[in-house]
């Protein structure tokens, strides 16, 4: 089992995952420090994730990098395909599984468009929510935020228990006051050791602090720059 990995912030809500002989590329669609293709020529076993067909999700580009890519996972939203290989696509509907002697990916819904994914690799869970969140528009109509809300508290239970070694979840300024609403909540109701920010492009990182739902320290991570890393030793 590695016992750390390391983790690169690509923009908004994409980033790499550095693992043993693995690494794991989520929602990728640009790449501001051009450090995509350096790591990626480190390893042989790669796999793509992307969570919805949003343009700062999805990136048919990504297609360049088939000759090292062990999989591509899309969410089911997606249909211009045509750049990827066939044969090492996954189209993953909501609460959908897919499972190897490497990897284990189960998809669950949003409250925007298309998914988010649980990988069990290496011995690590990571989650990383897409457009999963509970989206509170300041100005907007009483309606439609009880509409949010409710959304997001029904997609909670599905997810309510969750143990993750890291989660990526949106934490969005553009929300406001509200922008930790989401995140306060998932961190509540699950078991996650680190939190990773995103869907902030090229905004302010908000100053979380939270916990987990058994009283255990979330650490976070609000990155702000492309190129930015961290790394994370396994809690568990």
């Amino acid at each position: 089992m590695e016992k750390t990995v390391k983790v690169t912030y690509l923009y908004n809500s994409g980033f790499v995952v550095e693992l043993g002989t693995n690494a794991l590329v989520f929602d990728y669609y640009t790449d501001k420090a051009d450090c995509l293709s350096d790591i990626l020529q480190k390893y042989k076993s790669v796999y793509f994730f992307v969570s919805h067909s949003h343009f700062d999700h999805w990136n048919p580009a990504i297609g360049k990098f088939s000759q090292n890519v062990r999989k591509y996972f899309l969410s089911y939203d997606i249909h211009n395909m045509e750049t990827l290989p066939g044969e090492k696509t996954v189209v993953m509907n909501e609460y959908d599984e897919y499972k190897s002697d490497m990897i284990t990916v189960k998809s669950y819904s949003s409250t925007d468009a298309g998914i988010s994914f649980l990988v069990s690799i290496e011995g690590w869970n990571i989650f990383h929510a897409g457009d999963f969140n509970w989206w509170h528009w300041k100005g907007d109509t009483e309606k439609n935020n009880a509409f949010a809300r409710n959304g997001f508290l029904k997609q909670m239970k599905k997810i309510a228990g969750m143990e993750a070694d890291i989660a990526f979840f949106p934490l969005d300024r553009r929300l406001e006051e509200y922008c930790d609403w989401g995140v306060k909540e998932f961190c509540r109701q699950t078991n996650v050791d680190n939190i990773i920010a995103m869907h902030n492009a090229g905004r302010q990182a908000w100053p979380l602090k939270t916990n987990a739902s058994d009283g255990r320290h979330t650490n976070v991570w609000s990155p702000e720059l492309s190129g930015e890393t961290i790394i994370i030793k396994k809690d568990r």
